[in-house]
């Protein structure tokens, strides 16, 4: 997919933040640098650091410029697993199958994921597997405007998570979990009981006041297990049955 340039200019200097090729406090070059090295607008730029911005990652002064982002000191961080990863850790063969839906929708009129306004959603629906046996049933809404990239991915090998954690950063998240009875499709898609208690997570994720997606992930009880430690520096582990 050709991106627009404003967005390949929002890439270039987003990857080089999160790698740390640019500190926290560096300075970006100026706007009229900008337009000379990537041959555009002044508004084309303005829009690329404006996203950024809004992302969190840079701060514009003005008549000063614009400068890396220092990170908050009182900000609490959790990471978000990557399944595929923990399975494969503990020496299980990890597979995801998006057998069960994978669907464009042109609004986000969408009751599992309430946002301002109207942005198309990619929904997608599969099954992890560890071992060849499934242990998590996942439900996903992706912000198809926040990342065009993902209508072309496969997901082959990997899982819609695994693939938004190598491509698309967030900065801010929020999570809820429930101890819940498998629905009848839900039970037949585990190879369960209808009933039969599972561990529910569910989790939005934003780039600065972007949202970006909502999962709704389905665990097989005692397949599954969620380790968080909260406050700076912090982790999260978890590991399949």
């Amino acid at each position: 997919m050709n991106l627009p340039l404003h967005e390949r200019i929002r890439q270039d200097f987003e990857t080089r933040i999160l790698s740390g090729a640019l500190g926290p406090g560096a300075r970006l070059p100026t706007e009229q640098a900008l337009m000379a090295h990537y041959d555009c607008a002044r508004m084309t730029v303005n829009k690329a650091l404006s996203a950024l911005a809004t992302a969190g990652l840079v701060d514009r002064r003005k008549k000063a410029g614009t400068f890396v982002a220092r990170p908050r000191v009182h900000a609490m961080a959790m990471e978000i697993p990557d399944l595929g990863a923990q399975v494969t850790e503990r020496g299980q063969t990890y597979r995801f199958d998006l057998s069960l839906r994978r669907q464009m929708h042109a609004t986000s009129a969408r009751l599992a994921w309430k946002v301002d306004g109207t942005v198309p959603l990619l929904e997608l629906e599969g099954i992890h597997f560890a071992d060849g046996a499934p242990f998590a049933l996942e439900h996903r809404f992706v912000n198809v405007a926040a990342v065009p990239e993902i209508l072309e991915a496969d997901f082959a090998g990997s899982s819609p998570g695994t693939w938004l954690l190598e491509h698309v950063p967030w900065t801010e998240a929020d999570a809820h979990i429930a101890a819940i009875g498998a629905s009848v499709a839900e039970a037949r898609s585990l190879s369960m009981e209808p009933g039969a208690p599972c561990l529910c997570v569910e989790r939005k994720t934003w780039r600065g006041s972007e949202p970006i997606t909502y999962v709704r992930q389905l665990f097989v009880a005692g397949a599954y297990e969620l380790t968080a430690r909260f406050g700076p520096g912090a982790r999260v582990s978890g590991a399949s049955a």
